[in-house]
This record gives C-alpha cells, sequence and structure tokens, in this order.
C-alpha cells in the first residue's frame, strides 16, 4: 500500500506519456511531482464553453466556431497557403495556414464538419482566423467545453495540449496525490474551499466563473491556495528559529556597563528615542541564555551604527568577542575608522580582516583576534573563510544584509566554537515593508529606527536628461567655487561599447578639464586598498573637492561638507541603490541637492523608479513602492534565493493575509508540528534548508 507521504511526492514520470524528454521540459518550469503540476497554476484562460454565431464574431475576439467546410485548397505563390472557408448559416468564416501538413489538406477538405477555436481578424475577403486549433466532428453533436479552458506558463518544446492532458490526469489523482493537510479549524475564512475543490476550479473553472477575481487573486480558491503556500514559507523561517534557539545556548551578555557608560558619555550628541528603543531591545535580547536573532531596520542616516556598537559594548564587556562584517571593502573599513576611533579610548582594540590584507598584517590580526586579544573583528566576507577563528564569539554583526546569502551569514555564526551560538544582529539601511518582513523574516525579531538624528537637512532631488550635461557641470563648479564637495557617481569603471553609460575614467578626465582649479579624484572597487583610502582621507579632509565614483560609495561615507550627488544613467539603478547614493549628501547643515540624470528614452519602469525619488526621502515609502515595482525577490537580495519562490501567492497581492499567516504559523509549530512539517515538504520542498541551518 503507497502511504499518503509517497503519493504526495510522486513524480511525473509516472504519468502516461510522460518519459524522459518531456520530463526534462517540465522540470524547466519546476515541475518534478504531480504536486508540482497542480500547483504550476494557469496565467489566463479561454472560453470554449459555447460556440459563437460566425456572424456575431467581432475582430480581436477569441472564439469557439463550429461549421461545414465549403471550401479548401493551397494557394501557390512565393509562400504557399492553406485556405479553408467555413459556414455555418449566419457567416463565413476563412481559415489560413502559412504552415501545413498534406494530411490537413485532407482533414479540411469540403463537407467536412470541423470546430476550431482561435482569434479573430480582419481579413481581406472578411473575419478569418490564423492557425486556429481545430477538430473533426459529428454535425449538431458536440458542444463547448464543459469548463473554461486554461492557458499554462510554458517553455520551448512543451504544448498547451501536453500541460491540459497532463493538468487533467493529475487532477484525476486527487485527493490521494495531493491530500489537504491543513484542518478547517487553522483556515481564516470558513467559507474557503477545500484544497481539492480550490485545485479543480482554478484548472478547470466553470464557464460562469470570475475569470478576473481568479487571476487577480480574489476568489476564494486562490486565496486558498496562496494562504497555504505564504503559511509554508512562514512556518520553514519560524521553525529555523525554533529549532537554533532550542538546540542552542548563547552567552549572556549582560555586561559592559562601564564600557557603555564611557561611550555614551564620549559621544557629541543624543540617541533619538528610536535608537534608544531600539538599543533596549537589543540589550534584553542579549541578556538572555537563547541566540539573539533580530533585524534592525533604518534609514540612511538613522544611526545604526551607534547601535550596533554599543551592542559589541556589551558582547566584550561581557568577555566575549564581536564580529562586524559588511559587504563592500569600502563599507567595511568605513566601519574600521569608526568602530577604532570609539573603541580605542576604551581600551578594546578592533583587528582589520579585509580581502586584500598584507600576508604579514593578515596573520598578525588572525592571531589577535584567535586569542582573543582583539575585541573586534571587523571585515569583509574574508572574515567567514577557514583561517579565521576566535576565541570566543559571542556576537555576529552583518551590515547590508540583503548583499550576503543566508549560508555566508551562518557561516560567520559557526565561528563560535560550538561551545554556544553567538547572538545574531543584522542591519539594513533599505528598509522593508512590514508586509514583506513578516513574510521574509519570520524568523528573526524586527526593529526599526525610525527616526533620524536632528540636523538633518532634506535633500532637493532633480531629474534631468544627460542633454543638459553642461547644464550640471556649471552647477558643480558653482558648488565648489562656493567651497563645497561634490559626489560624480558612474555606473562603469571602464569604458563598454555594449553600455551607454559613461565610464567613471573617462569621466574624471573630462571633468578636470572642465574644472580648472578644483581638485578631482576617483575612487572605484579596483583600486588598491591604500589607494582606496588616501582617496577618501582626502575627501573627508576637504583636500578634494569634487570624487568622481563607481557605486561602491553607496553606503558608510559620511562627508558631511558634501552637499551635491550627481549620478550618471539613474535610470540603470533601483530605487534602493538611488535612495542608498542619496544619502551620501545631506549629512551636514548646508541645502544639499541630488541630481538624477539619465539617458532617455526611459521605460516605464526607470520613469516610476526616478518619480518616487523626486517626490520622497522617506526609506520605508521608498521601499514600499520599489516591492510594488520590482516584486520582492529583488528588494530581499540574495537571502532568500529559493525560500521565495512563490507559485501562487504574490506579496503584494496577498498582504491581506499575512496577519493570519503569522498567528496560524504560530499556533500550528505548537499545536500540530506534524502539519506544520508537511506543509514545508509541501510547498518549500528543496529550500527546506533554511529550516535546517
Amino acid at each position: 500500500m503507497v502511504s499518503p507521504r509517497e503519493m504526495e511526492g510522486r513524480p511525473v514520470t509516472l504519468l502516461p506519456g510522460v518519459g524522459t524528454r518531456l520530463a526534462g521540459r517540465l522540470e524547466r518550469l519546476g515541475i518534478r511531482t504531480v504536486a508540482d503540476l497542480l500547483f504550476h497554476l494557469p496565467h489566463r484562460y479561454e472560453d470554449r464553453t459555447h460556440i459563437r454565431p460566425m456572424g456575431t464574431l467581432r475582430p480581436g475576439e477569441k472564439a469557439l466556431v463550429e461549421g461545414v467546410v465549403e471550401l479548401a485548397e493551397v494557394a501557390r505563390g512565393r509562400r504557399s497557403r492553406l485556405l479553408c472557408r467555413l459556414s455555418d448559416g449566419t457567416g463565413r468564416l476563412d481559415l489560413v495556414f502559412f504552415r501545413f501538413y498534406p494530411r490537413q489538406v485532407e482533414q479540411l477538405r469540403r463537407g467536412v464538419v470541423v470546430q476550431c477555436f482561435g482569434e479573430v481578424r480582419q481579413g481581406y475577403a472578411g473575419m478569418q482566423m490564423a492557425h486556429p486549433e481545430y477538430r473533426q466532428v459529428e454535425a449538431g453533436g458536440e458542444v463547448g467545453e464543459a469548463a473554461l479552458t486554461p492557458v499554462y506558463p510554458t517553455t520551448e518544446g512543451l504544448a498547451q495540449a501536453q500541460l491540459r492532458r497532463l493538468a487533467e490526469h493529475a487532477l484525476t489523482l486527487l485527493p490521494d496525490a495531493l491530500p489537504d493537510r491543513l484542518p478547517a479549524a487553522y483556515q481564516p475564512d470558513p467559507g474557503w474551499p477545500n484544497l481539492e475543490e480550490a485545485l479543480r476550479r482554478v484548472h478547470r473553472p466553470p464557464p460562469d466563473a470570475d475569470i478576473d477575481a481568479l487571476l487577480e487573486g480574489c476568489d476564494p480558491a486562490t486565496r486558498r491556495l496562496a494562504f497555504e503556500e505564504l503559511l509554508a514559507h512562514h512556518l520553514t523561517l519560524r521553525r529555523r528559529r525554533q529549532v537554533l534557539q532550542a538546540r542552542a545556548a548563547a552567552m549572556v551578555l549582560d555586561g559592559g556597563t562601564e564600557q557603555v557608560a564611557a561611550f555614551r558619555a564620549r559621544l557629541p550628541f543624543q540617541l533619538t528615542a528610536a535608537q534608544e528603543r531600539v538599543d533596549a531591545e537589543l540589550a534584553a535580547d542579549m541578556a538572555r541564555p537563547t541566540p539573539m536573532l533580530r533585524l534592525v531596520q533604518g534609514d540612511v542616516g538613522s544611526g545604526k551604527t551607534v547601535v550596533a556598537a554599543l551592542a559589541c559594548l556589551r558582547a566584550v564587556g561581557s568577555g566575549g568577542q564581536a564580529a562586524v562584517m559588511a559587504p563592500t571593502e569600502l563599507l567595511a573599513e568605513q566601519h574600521l575608522r569608526t568602530l577604532h576611533g570609539w573603541f580605542s579610548p576604551l581600551g578594546i582594540e578592533v583587528a582589520w580582516v579585509g580581502g586584500k590584507s598584507g600576508a604579514a598584517e593578515r596573520r598578525a590580526a588572525l592571531q589577535r583576534i584567535a586569542e582573543g586579544r582583539a575585541g573586534v573583528a571587523v571585515g569583509t566576507h574574508a572574515l567567514f573563510q577557514d583561517p579565521v577563528t576566535f576565541r570566543r564569539l559571542a556576537l555576529v554583526v552583518v551590515d547590508e544584509q540583503h548583499r550576503f546569502g543566508v549560508h555566508q551569514r551562518m557561516a560567520l555564526k559557526e565561528k563560535g566554537g560550538g561551545e554556544v551560538e553567538p547572538h545574531q544582529l543584522i542591519m539594513t539601511a533599505t528598509p522593508i515593508p512590514r508586509t514583506l518582513a513578516m513574510t521574509a523574516y519570520a524568523d528573526l525579531d524586527v526593529s526599526a529606527i525610525d527616526e533620524r538624528p536632528p540636523g538633518r537637512t532634506p535633500v532637493q532631488t532633480v531629474v534631468v536628461s544627460d542633454r543638459r550635461r553642461g547644464e550640471v557641470v556649471e552647477r558643480v563648479r558653482a558648488a565648489l567655487d562656493e567651497g563645497r564637495q561634490a559626489y560624480w557617481v558612474c555606473t562603469l569603471i571602464e569604458s563598454s561599447d555594449e553600455l551607454e553609460a559613461e565610464a567613471a575614467e573617462e569621466t574624471a578626465a573630462r571633468l578636470r578639464e572642465a574644472l580648472p582649479g578644483h581638485r578631482v579624484a576617483l575612487i572605484h572597487g579596483r583600486l588598491p586598498p591604500a589607494e582606496k583610502e588616501s582617496v577618501m582621507a582626502a575627501f573627508a579632509a576637504g583636500d578634494v573637492a569634487l570624487l568622481v565614483a563607481t557605486t561602491v560609495i553607496e553606503v558608510g561615507v559620511d562627508v558631511p561638507n558634501a552637499s551635491l550627488m550627481i549620478i550618471e544613467n539613474a535610470e540603470r539603478l533601483g530605487l534602493a541603490q538611488l535612495h542608498q547614493l542619496r544619502g551620501r549628501v545631506g549629512r551636514g547643515r548646508a541645502a544639499s541637492t541630488c541630481v538624477l540624470m539619465y539617458h532617455g528614452p526611459l521605460s516605464e519602469t526607470a520613469r516610476a523608479r526616478l518619480a518616487v525619488l523626486r517626490e520622497t526621502d522617506d526609506g520605508f515609502v521608498i521601499a514600499r513602492r520599489d516591492l510594488e515595482i520590482r516584486g520582492p525577490g529583488e528588494l530581499l537580495g540574495t537571502r532568500q534565493t529559493g525560500a521565495l519562490t512563490l507559485r501562487v501567492a504574490d506579496l503584494g497581492r496577498d498582504a491581506g493575509l499575512l496577519d493570519a499567516v503569522g498567528r496560524v504559523g504560530d499556533r500550528l509549530l505548537r499545536e500540530e508540528p506534524g502539519v506544520a512539517e508537511a506543509l514545508i515538504r509541501r510547498w518549500v520542498g528543496d529550500a527546506e534548508r533554511y529550516g535546517q541551518v
């Protein structure tokens, strides 16, 4: 006897007619099992449920018609065509086949009755269909289909007819092939259909179904499926957290009181109420013997680094070490300078672990970290490479986490040595909308620094065509003449014939010619670390007036005297990246401006992005709009690759379900862990590894 679990996981190759070649094509669509096939939903429907009189047809419609073949002939010429005329007594319709086989000439002979479906268009002699689907029928015999006809997303070599046949057969295997795992008591809407009813409705809707509701996710069947899928992803992450906290002990980091007080006393500013609130949340988490798993999100310039520094002080003051990881050398070096300046007066050593450190320097840093002499280690992904060992790693801080994958972060936390699990503080300056965070970060507690420090001036944002480059250069000259500094951001390092973007090297050379008397410097990711450090130090000291840069300056650069930023080819960058770049200005008291210079013509998406930047500088508002424009995948970066490959649900469309998803998910983990396991296995599959790390 086949168990329900085996039935649910049966490979699609067990369906009639699915051999190795067809299975390979199905796999390109992510279809490996019968369950995958049932969750591969139509993206539109065709109405073949009733036969339309030919006399009522209009151009642009898709319709099912039935008629007698009045004539059929092959029109010879440079390109032969099969022409066929149908009649049903109300009108005539011409069928045109530009590609045909000899047997089709026989099938469409005079006097044969056929049904055909296709798009109607205006031809030379009346209405016609080009390459319709057709079949021979008995006059007055067969009527239309009993249900609407699904049209599925497909791939090369896989016809709709094959997908429909396979889906039809899969539906006959219900409910054994896909038993309903979610008890009715856990469904938020008692009016929803069960799983079998929902699948039958979306694959074979009745003729009177509201197609718009089905396709837009408003139909109860679609909402039932979307809810279960979102629930499975939520459960995956919640279980990951549950497993981690159940199996791991963390250091209780309730010390460092003196270091924290001394640090606060040296700060030239007061923390905002939002910073105080988030700091208190971190302190409470770290004082527990279970690992902290917290995401701190805050807009550009909201002061996340200070909050992270306080957490590091508590770790070091409690006898542990902290590791601070950033995605780029430039940002990591900025953290190194900042933390060294803050911690050195307190007697805390900060070690550097970068990918381009000298051999001797690297060995010395690794030894100080391994011996525990360095309380804080700062670096890029080099921190989680094999040679790096910690004496007692108690806290991991990951900045700009969306640039890292889950496994990179997991590799760093494993540096704790196995005795204890490090607390994890994840930071991002790309705010995630609440609805997305509830699903994508269900394994983390989420804190928001939603208040900016006083003194930050709003940045005026203007959008101009690169045809006005001369005017922009003059605007830069005026700012520099007034003693201000400016950034000029390019999207490439070297010239490219394929991309219509100005290379940073060429731009710097031209700007030096256009702005004599002002020092223009260049920085990009390929410069040696010492040269980058020198350029940034000169810019911070005011010795460089204009910094030409690639997007390496997106985060981590703080020069209050810089009040103007030019971003070339702004249409090539995403909303979050543009907002991050813009955040490099407006850090002093002078009025600041960001010029988004684009190369036309603009796509609709690019136009929408630039309009958002012009309308608001609120990172949380921008994140919501970014979700609407780009969807969740790009907004989250690499963190949830695989785990957020949604087949039915749409995070923007189905945001209203997420509160219920959270409530039901927590109940299932407490009351029905077996049900939670089955839902994860069904929907997440290979990405279940996110529940194991």
